[in-house]
C-alpha cells in the first residue's frame, strides 16, 4: 500500500481550509443563552497546519532544509 501523496495531502488541507471558512462564517448559533457550535475551530486549524507541513514535505524541495556554512 503506497503511502500519502502530495495529492491526497492537498486535497486533505484543502478541506480543512473548506471547514475553517464555514466555521469563520458563522457555523454556530446562540440558543436561549447557550452557544452551540458544530465544529472545533482550534482542531480545524491543527489540522491545517498538520497538513500544510505535509504538502510542505512531499512538494519537491519540501523537505530539504537549506542551512548557510561559515568557513572558518
Amino acid at each position: 500500500m503506497a503511502g500519502i501523496t502530495l495529492e491526497i495531502a492537498e486535497a486533505r488541507l484543502e478541506k480543512y481550509l473548506s471547514a475553517e471558512e464555514r466555521i469563520l462564517l458563522g457555523q454556530s448559533v446562540d440558543m436561549y443563552g447557550e452557544k452551540l457550535t458544530r465544529a472545533d475551530l482550534a482542531a480545524v486549524q491543527e489540522g491545517i497546519a498538520l497538513w500544510q507541513k505535509r504538502c510542505i514535505g512531499l512538494s519537491p524541495g519540501g523537505g530539504i532544509n537549506v542551512v548557510e556554512v561559515i568557513p572558518r
